[in-house]
């Protein structure tokens, strides 16, 4: 696995059936991914679980994939 960068912003936008996530990275390098509706849920859903957990001294490297 490589290692992360840092975010530097996110765009999303519909297209057709799917939605667009931008990622630009500080180093100006953009990946775009395409996700239904579904995996937008789940991924709010995480991210608000996160939000709404303590700060954990964690290792900093991102959680395996489901």
């Amino acid at each position: 696995m490589t290692a992360g960068n840092k975010l530097a912003r996110i765009l999303a936008t519909r297209t057709g059936d799917a939605i667009e996530l931008a990622f630009v990275t500080e180093d100006g390098r953009t990946t775009r991914v395409l996700a239904s509706d579904d995996q937008i849920d789940r991924l709010v859903d995480e991210l608000e679980d996160i939000l709404n957990s303590p700060a954990e001294g964690g290792s900093g490297e991102p959680p395996a994939a489901a």
